[in-house]
């Protein structure tokens, strides 16, 4: 077994996977960014060591220094985590070079279900079902316009190389083919160096069902169940749970022959997750992530399992520690995303530092964070930056359950996901098991979310954000929860039982961007990514002015009212602070 492991990540992955090498008694090996000196995955190490910059291009993604780091530690393994590095093939294959071992699978297999378009061949050649679509991909709009009409809208273009949402876009008629592909090439290049793109037919409204697997180098390849992951957002996880509410044994006992099939077809070593749509009794291969995957976490809960655990024994070349006989699941478990991100605002990435910070506990209650009180999530990294997951017996008492956590965690200072959270766990659509597709597509629904406990808002935003404060009031020598609601917790505030929430009041809204009479400021920290407009150009409301990156996520930026750019400030590449101006428009 291995005396010390790095772990090439951050963040609350990084936290989750030190806390498995300490009870396996390996000692853990943090790097860090400069933007990261102070993060809990590096206190929590047992040595930690500093990789340059805050970009990413220069630290995390910095494969010479990550190794030349590794062999100064006297690391035996890398851990790659989720995310940066973790489906890297020439990463994988630059580890092999050293007498480091690689806690992943083989190089080939995640060039082969890396690139999307090979994935299918190989997925078809070996049996698995696919949906419908090309293994070719696309060299032009053109191309794809020709295959589109053959394959029928709605159609998805998909980046080869794409994953976790990026390099995704919808063409719901042909009107919108040559935007979607162009969208779905550019962020190929931007996020994955690979332009290429195919289509796939866009099934409208499916579930979302992904398989764990586990294979060793000793033939033995089992399935840990389904997750259900069909509530995103820009296709990217929200919410998961295990078992998934609309598969039955026969279902999952089909699935997971699929799931396996796969894994083997690629000859595959390691904790990797085979995705696909549910339509009905159909189900369709999507992808398969060659890591452990951000939702791991429920699997574990209703198996019992240790998966970073495993990873690391088949790194080892230890054989698995369980058989599929032995898999057994139990009860219900969620996992909810904590992103920092303004879900009334369109999921708008929201970057802040963290005042006073309570995680929620109590039997089968579970958080897998990297924040703390005092810390500050930066733009220049994922939204996500925390999960909390409960357990019950079966899925209604861990709907409670989680509905209970989440009113316990506390994050000050920080706009999160967690009262969207709270709102979609008391919908009908939910307690029926419904993909609650309908609401996040309802812009209105979206907009008037609750925006939980956070610091004002920024110089330069339109109004005030509508925030909440819990109190306890003493009345008669008996305490009371109240909930205060108000903007800036100022005059006019409202006050509600603990519990409650009054109607949110309406304000106006500029769209995409905040609005302060003839200017367009931005209404979220980032860098310009590109600009759409110059002076002296007639625009209409609505009309695409800039597009902001922000936590690995493209935010158009649109023209709060029509008229004519009499001022641009933007400039492709510049940094941007939330309230900044844009562009005037008179």
């Amino acid at each position: 077994m291995f005396e010390k492991v790095l772990i090439a990540n951050r963040g609350e992955i990084a936290v989750r996977v030190i806390r498995t090498l300490k009870e396996m008694g390996i000692g853990a090996v943090a790097v860090y960014s400069e933007a990261d000196r102070d993060a809990r995955h590096v206190r929590e190490a047992d040595e930690a060591y500093l990789l340059g910059p805050a970009v990413p291009a220069e630290s995390y993604l910095n494969i010479e220094k990550i190794l030349e780091v590794a062999a100064e530690s006297g690391s035996s393994a890398i851990h790659p985590g989720y995310g940066f590095l973790a489906e890297n093939a020439p990463f994988a294959r630059a580890i092999g070079e050293t007498d480091i071992t690689w806690i992943g699978p083989p190089a080939d297999a995640i060039d082969a279900m890396g690139s999307k378009t090979r994935a299918r061949e190989i997925m078809q050649a070996a049996g698995v079902p696919i949906v419908p679509g090309a293994t070719e991909p696309s060299e032009t709009a053109a191309d794809a316009k020709k295959l589109a009409d053959e394959i029928g809208f709605p159609i998805a273009c998909k980046a080869a190389g794409g994953g976790g949402g990026k390099g995704f876009r919808v063409a719901l008629t042909p009107d919108e083919l040559e935007s979607a592909f162009e969208g779905a090439a550019r962020e190929g290049e931007k996020f994955f160096g690979d332009a290429t793109v195919y289509l796939e037919r866009y099934l409208e409204d499916p579930r979302h069902v992904e398989v764990q697997v586990l294979s060793d180098s000793h033939g033995n390849t089992i399935h840990l169940g389904e997750r259900d992951c069909s509530i995103q957002r820009r296709h990217q996880k929200l919410i998961e749970e295990s078992p998934a509410p609309h598969v039955d044994e026969e279902m999952r006992e089909r699935i997971g022959k699929i799931a396996t099939d796969a894994a083997e077809a690629v000859d595959y070593r390691g904790a990797g997750t085979v995705e696909g749509m549910q339509v009905g009794e159909d189900y369709f291969f999507l992808e398969m992530n060659t890591r452990v995957q951000v939702e791991h976490c429920v699997t574990e809960m209703v198996t019992g399992i240790d998966i970073v655990r495993e990873q690391v024994r088949i790194a080892a070349g230890e054989p698995l520690s369980i058989t599929q006989e032995e898999v057994e699941m139990r009860g219900h478990a969620i996992e909810c995303r904590i992103n920092a991100e303004a879900a009334h605002k369109k999921f708008a990435p929201a970057p802040g530092k963290i005042g006073a910070y309570l995680e929620p506990s109590g039997p089968g209650v579970r958080v897998d964070s990297g924040l703390e009180a005092g810390g500050e999530v930066t733009p220049l990294y994922d939204p996500m930056v925390a999960k909390l997951i409960t357990w019950d017996v079966d899925r209604e008492k861990a709907t409670r359950r989680m509905i209970r956590a989440l009113g316990e965690y506390k994050i000050e200072g920080l706009t999160t996901l967690i009262p969207f959270h709270e709102t979609i766990m008391a919908t009908e659509q939910w307690a029926k098991g419904e993909t609650c597709r309908d609401l996040l597509e309802d812009a209105d629904w979206i907009k008037n979310l609750p925006t939980g406990d956070v610091a004002a808002p920024a110089e330069g935003e339109d109004g005030a954000e509508l925030t909440e404060r819990e109190y306890k009031v003493e009345v008669g020598g008996r305490l009371y929860p109240v909930k205060v609601i108000g903007e800036g917790l100022g005059a006019g505030a409202t006050a509600a039982p603990a519990g409650k929430r009054p109607q949110k009041r309406e304000r106006k809204s500029g769209g995409a961007a905040a609005a302060s009479g003839n200017d367009v400021v931005a209404p979220l920290q980032g860098s310009i990514f590109k600009v759409e407009v110059k002076e002296g150009d007639e625009v209409e409301e609505g009309q695409l002015v800039v597009v902001i990156e922000a936590m690995k996520m493209e935010n158009e930026i649109t023209a709060h009212k029509a008229g004519k750019i009499t001022k641009l400030t933007a400039e492709v590449g510049a940094a941007i602070n939330a309230g900044d101006p844009i562009a005037t428009i008179e």
